[in-house]
């Protein structure tokens, strides 16, 4: 389909009567009945009544409906009640009886339906008793049932909702909001050919064959060709409606307010504007007639639920999703604000949305970018400064784990900080033996990388960075392999902690930041000082420097082995108050995420 949306119907979810209740109400029917005098049904208004109350009580509609003067209506009526309010649960009290004359008798009846905490419809009936023989019946009138009640209506319980909110971008413009989409339903016998002439210039793997197939797998039953936004259909509606075998279906569905904007943030989102629908929801027992016309009898109007105003950046945001546009791997990228833990943007392409929502939930080793998190150990530990001269040669054997340079480029002896920029990893990973088994985990925590964080709005995951037991597991810790994984958002709140000195708390919805399992001591301010002085030499002298054109930028490249197969590149930087990470699967080295980053930035 066109649009894959969740829709914002508000259903509620019926309570049945419990075993004990109902149990218990079948007794007071048969206590009733067997008080009864006569042998062939109760023998006076009192008794009848009564027994149609606990008949009504037990859920029992033949019961209710054979002490009345004519069953097959009261069946029909008291069938569409418990139907149309959606349980079962109704209590019927008769409370009071009064002859008239020998063959006569009025009734009342004090009736409570609870439909959930504070919804609660309340009322009173008056029905008539007559003698027929040696038997009472109730006169059958449906509003015996409920006031205003006819033979040609029913009630219907049904939430109520106010004015729909919208989810609104940082600056106030739209990002979700509800619309009339139109479900293009075919029948058994359409004419394929010209609903998929119609169709295809709007989503081109709609094609007769296509359709044919659909109808083949359906069992004779409809399908739906597409659901398509109003400004979609206007240009076909005409032609789809003189079709054979097609009917349109309006619904309302929460959409993107822009279709071009495809963040999966949007889900999140989403779900967190359903919850606030069903917590502002009123409620209304209606009176529906059999042309569908409906009118409100009992309730309470729910107030209208509050706009939600997120953290999104839609410039950004756009720039993002033009950047992965046409990368034919998985991509994505992940943009927060350091100082706020704002979430600016979150953009995946097509083929990373075939396997979810890899930009805030999909693991991966982070390759070199994981080197901040090493130095940072590093320079903590006491292990080297910035400016310790450390070996970097091609390739080295360490601890039984043979560790190239990206073609064994060797630089000899150079100081820490030209290692980092250049990505060395022979350095890096002699540096990572040295450490302590839970150096790198501990390092990690301290920037967000291995933290869960509950978030209004937003599910995200951001990495695991186990201990390294043993010399050869610290070396490819050390270097973002191994068992080490990172999200692209986990790469990018190790930037904006980096870059803010501290690990902002992540947030989507303004005023409200996500709440995180555990933290960790600040990492010391001379050690993200020198982090970002070496990411800035990365972009200016070192792996990064086709970036070098954009002021100020910091960043660390990454490219991360994957099984058998080509390697996956990153990249995370820091401009301003910006932090990022993209990443690119399969992309061979870290050429592809840079030049993604580019066209981010740019």
């Amino acid at each position: 389909m066109i649009e894959s949306v969740r829709t914002s119907t508000v259903r509620h979810s019926p309570t049945r009567p419990t075993p004990t209740r109902k149990a218990a109400a079948g007794i007071a029917v048969l206590a009733t009945v067997l008080s009864a005098c006569g042998l062939f049904g109760p023998d006076q208004p009192d008794t009848v009544s009564q027994q149609f109350a606990d008949a009504l009580n037990s859920d029992d509609v033949q019961a209710a409906a054979e002490l009345t003067t004519d069953p097959a209506a009261a069946t029909a009526a008291i069938t569409a009640m418990y139907d149309g309010l959606g349980n079962k649960d109704g209590t019927f009290t008769r409370t009071d009886v009064q002859e008239s004359g020998d063959n006569g008798g009025t009734f009342t009846m004090d009736v409570s339906w609870p439909f959930a905490p504070g919804q609660e419809w309340k009322y009173s009936t008056t029905g008539n008793a007559t003698k027929e023989g040696d038997d009472w019946k109730i006169v059958w009138d449906p509003a015996v049932l409920a006031p205003g009640l006819t033979e040609d209506t029913t009630v219907r319980y049904t939430t109520t909702t106010g004015t729909p909110p919208k989810v609104l971008a940082a600056g106030g413009a739209p990002i979700l909001e509800q619309q009339v989409v139109t479900l293009v339903n075919l029948e058994q016998g359409a004419d394929t050919a010209a609903v998929a002439a119609l169709l295809s210039p709007i989503a081109p793997t709609i094609t007769a064959a296509s359709l044919q197939q659909d109808l083949a797998g359906a069992q004779g039953k409809p399908v739906t060709a597409i659901s398509l936004r109003a400004e979609d259909l206007a240009p076909i509606e005409p032609q789809l409606r003189q079709l054979a075998g097609v009917a349109l279906a309006p619904q309302t569905r929460l959409l993107s307010a822009d279709k071009a904007l495809a963040s999966p943030t949007l889900a999140g989102l989403g779900d967190l504007w359903q919850e606030g629908q069903d917590a502002s929801a009123g409620w209304a027992v209606q009176l529906v007639g059999q042309d569908g016309a409906a009118k409100s009898i009992a309730g309470e109007q729910g107030p209208d639920a509050p706009d939600i105003a997120t953290t999104l950046d839609l410039p950004m945001q756009m720039a993002a999703e033009r950047a992965l546009a046409d990368v034919p791997q998985q991509a994505a990228i992940v943009a927060l604000r350091p100082s706020t833990g704002e979430v600016l943007a979150v953009a995946q392409n097509a083929p990373a949305d075939a396997l979810g929502p890899i930009a805030l939930t999909g693991l991966y080793p982070p390759g070199s970018t994981f080197k901040t998190v090493t130095t940072s150990a590093a320079l903590q530990a006491g292990a080297a400064t910035p400016d310790t001269v450390l070996p970097c040669p091609g390739t080295e054997n360490i601890e039984g784990r043979q560790i190239p340079n990206d073609d064994e480029f060797d630089l000899g002896a150079v100081p820490l900080h030209t290692a980092f920029a250049r990505s060395c990893n022979t350095t890096m990973g002699r540096l990572a033996v040295g450490l302590p088994p839970d150096a790198l985990q501990q390092a990690a925590l301290q920037f967000g990388l291995g933290v869960d964080y509950v978030t209004p709005g937003l599910t995200t995951v951001t990495g695991n960075v186990p201990v390294a037991d043993s010399p050869a597991a610290r070396v490819e810790s050390g270097i973002g392999q191994g068992q080490v994984t990172a999200t692209p958002f986990g790469m990018a709140m190790v930037a904006a902690s980096i870059a803010n000195g501290s690990t902002p708390s992540p947030m989507i919805v303004q005023g409200q930041p996500g709440t995180a399992d555990k933290t960790a001591p600040t990492v010391p301010a001379n050690v993200t000082s020198d982090l970002r002085t070496m990411m800035r030499e990365t972009v200016t002298g070192g792996t990064a420097t086709a970036l070098q054109d954009i002021p100020g930028l910091l960043g660390k490249t990454g490219t991360a082995e994957s099984g058998n197969g080509p390697a996956h590149g990153w990249f995370v930087g820091i401009k301003d108050d910006l932090a990022f990470a993209v990443f690119i699967a399969t992309g061979d080295s870290s050429a592809p995420a840079v030049q993604a980053a580019g066209r981010f930035l740019r």
